[in-house]
């Protein structure tokens, strides 16, 4: 029996693949999002012990060795193995010195040996290689959920845009059929003509037919003119709402979605969207008139002559039946391509993104040549496609040649032998070519339908995912009268197996209308409260109440309005200063910008502008310092007029001076709201309510500036070289 095969989806998704791949082995389907879930994958992909984890959650027993090679073949298949060091792949069977190995990222492969030891052994100087042991116990076998109902890739939603352009279609409908008809009185022309005019020698008669046949012409032009420009109304706009339906999806999905993709992966669904919608206004429309020529002409051809009708038909079949049997392997390439082009859209923007830092690390070559290795791959799909091409290509050319000489031979044999008129083989030539034509759209057709479906398959695994607001579960739009937060026995550590915790058995009270500082070394938490706060990510353990609610019963969008944030890597998009600051509205109001703009210190800033408030920045714009960026930032929050303050090193990268005038400005607008402040620099800190003192994921020290100074903890200690206490 052959081994089931899945091909990963992301550049990622191995290790989750390959678990799919075995449980599909041992009898059950289980999504891959599932999967993944389940292996905690992030950019970074998975480990082993991530893997062996989702295994074991789903019923499986799993041992993760090192093996040498003798011992591989002593252990029950399949197995997972760890290969080339950066990826996984199952082996599943070892025959004769051949190993028998799914690859995710390549296929159904037979490795010789020496080539198997090469990818799998660990290191070149060790004669051991690493793989993860499964076996299926009854628990696999039991356990059941509704994440093994693989939804079916489904052409409905993808239908319903052309719903609304109905009367177009049947515009469209009637210029086919226009164009059938048209196209049918060729032949019966091109008959006469030799026949009647050529025979009785009435040039009259023959002016007469090239009249018409001129007329044909110009009708069947203007109808393919007017069906391409319907086409073209059609297919924009459905592509502009299937483009605007995914952005809306990827819009509601939650914050860690975006923490597991590269940005090439995304950019890359992006476009399937436009292979689906070509395949559906472009091939789907042509192939759906050329079968209506087809019909019709094939009915006409099995008119002229039985015989030739049945030649044409068996060569049908045969340059079908050639076409088919490279699919599977179009299928696979069209895997690779996707991921090939994922790497190269990340690998790109990495390097447009990080030429500062490549510069000044003098790192150009090595950068270039990671960016050539990525061409080099792009360049094999290449030959690989233009191989399969031609060997498909020569064969259909071969079947087609062959049946249009055979189909000339036995046009003029039935002239000869009086069974037909020369003007019917003339026509008969005609009827063929309009025949062939229709079959090789359709056998395109195929082909597109095959690409499309795998672009719909990665369109739909989005689609799939739940939204950040399940439109199915209650949420609170309004925040309670008490605004206090409450921290409980809060656990939390980043997604993938084996990491340690980064928050453990935090107990904390954000009272409403105060200043609460969290300061600690780097790496002690700060950012992650604050992330779990805004609701970046869930906490694995514990819970966050606003009064007496849970956070996560509030609407996110509620939470959020509530809340002005100024992080470490905010960003500042490609438009105006004035629409920088107020993002959220189409209008800004001026009285609200103007009050951000002087809280932020960053009036004499706008004023050197030309165009003022109206000056482009960002990446398309004009260039701004890190410190005005922290300002631009800072104006953006005080904007919102927040009930919620978060604040993740916001003045870390502006001067004294500036840093004292915002302290000062920020104060007066501090009263009345709550304020949560993260900060290495402890001037930005001293006049909170309340300092929170982490250390390793711990609360240690908690107090106002002078009763913690006054211990002489860890408190003292990170502010004795920054604070002047009279020592």
């Amino acid at each position: 029996m052959k081994f089931p095969f899945y091909k990963q989806l992301d550049q990622m998704d191995c290790g989750p693949t390959c678990l799919r791949m075995i449980c599909k082995h041992f009898g059950r389907n289980i999504a891959i999002q599932k999967l993944r879930s389940l292996c905690f994958i992030n950019r970074g992909g998975v480990n082993l012990l991530a893997i062996s984890e989702a295994a074991e959650k789903i019923g499986f027993r799993t041992n993760g060795v090192k093996l040498t090679l003798g011992q591989l073949s002593q252990v029950e298949l399949p197995c997972i193995l760890h290969w080339g060091q950066n990826h996984f792949v199952v082996l599943h069977k070892i025959k004769k010195e051949k190993y028998y190995v799914a690859d995710p990222g390549h296929g159904l492969m037979v490795i010789p040996e020496t080539d198997f030891i090469k990818k799998w052994f660990s290191h070149k100087d060790t004669e051991t290689g690493i793989a993860l042991l499964i076996s299926a116990s009854p628990l696999f076998y039991t356990r059941n959920d509704d994440s093994e109902q693989q939804t079916n890739v489904s052409w409905l939603t993808i239908l319903r845009y052309f719903y609304t352009y109905k009367k177009l279609f049947v515009q469209l409908a009637l210029g086919v059929g226009t164009g059938t008809l048209l196209s049918l009185i060729t032949p019966f022309l091109t008959q006469a003509i030799v026949d009647v005019g050529i025979n009785t020698g009435n040039i009259n008669f023959v002016d007469l037919i090239l009249i018409a046949q001129v007329m044909l012409f110009i009708g069947s032009t203007s109808v393919n003119f007017i069906r391409s420009w319907i086409l073209l109304h059609i297919s924009t706009r459905i592509n502009l709402s299937i483009l605007t339906d995914f952005l809306i999806k990827l819009m509601k999905l939650p914050l860690s979605f975006f923490e597991t993709k590269t940005t090439g992966d995304i950019m890359q669904r992006m476009t399937d969207q436009r292979t689906i919608e070509n395949f559906l206004t472009g091939t789907t429309l042509n192939t759906l008139f050329s079968v209506i020529n087809l019909l019709v002409f094939t009915v006409v051809l099995f008119y002229y002559n039985s015989i030739i009708f049945v030649v044409s038909l068996i060569s049908t079949m045969l340059y079908a039946g050639w076409i088919m049997i490279f699919l599977k392997r179009r299928r696979q390439l069209n895997h690779k391509q996707f991921n090939n082009a994922a790497s190269n859209q990340s690998n790109i923007i990495e390097l447009v993104n990080g030429m500062q830092e490549i510069k000044l690390n003098n790192c150009e070559q090595q950068k270039r040549w990671g960016w050539e290795h990525i061409q080099v791959k792009l360049f094999k799909y290449k030959v690989q496609t233009l191989s399969l091409t031609q060997v498909q290509q020569g064969g259909s050319m071969f079947i087609n040649q062959a049946k249009n000489i055979l189909i000339t031979f036995l046009s003029v044999k039935a002239v000869i032998d009086g069974q037909i008129t020369l003007g019917g083989m003339m026509a008969i030539q005609y009827i063929v070519g309009q025949v062939s034509s229709p079959i090789e759209q359709m056998l395109g057709f195929v082909q597109s339908y095959q690409d499309a479906k795998i672009s719909l398959e990665r369109l739909n695994e989005i689609h799939q995912l739940d939204d950040e607001e399940p439109a199915d579960k209650y949420w609170l739009h309004e925040l309670p009268v008490n605004k206090s937060i409450t921290i409980k026995n809060l656990f939390y550590r980043y997604p993938g197996v084996g990491n340690d915790p980064v928050l453990e058995d935090i107990n904390l009270t954000i009272p409403q209308g105060k200043t609460t500082a969290i300061v600690g070394m780097s790496g002690s938490g700060k950012t992650t409260i604050l992330k779990l706060l805004l609701r970046f990510d869930e906490a694995e353990k514990g819970e966050i109440t606003i009064g007496n609610i849970q956070l996560n019963q509030l609407s996110f969008k509620t939470w959020r309005s509530a809340c002005g944030t100024v992080m470490q890597d905010g960003f500042i998009f490609s438009d105006t200063i004035e629409k920088n600051i107020a993002v959220s509205d189409e209008f800004p109001d001026p009285l609200k910008l103007q009050q951000a703009i002087n809280i932020a210190n960053i009036g004499d800033f706008i004023a050197e502008l030309p165009f003022g408030l109206n000056t482009k920045i960002g990446s398309t714009g004009k260039g701004i310092s890190q410190g005005q960026k922290q300002r631009l930032l800072i104006a953006r929050a005080v904007y919102k007029n927040p009930d919620y303050l978060f604040f993740d090193e916001a003045t870390n990268a502006l001067d004294a001076n500036n840093e004292r005038i915002i302290m000062d400005n920020l104060k007066g607008f501090f009263n009345g709201r709550t304020v949560v402040v993260v900060a290495h620099r402890l001037s930005t800190v001293s006049n909170a309510d309340n300092i929170i003192v982490l250390d390793k994921g711990r609360i240690i020290e908690q107090g106002s500036h002078h009763e913690l100074t006054n211990q002489k903890g860890e408190y003292y200690n990170l502010v004795k070289n920054q604070l002047e206490l009279g020592m």
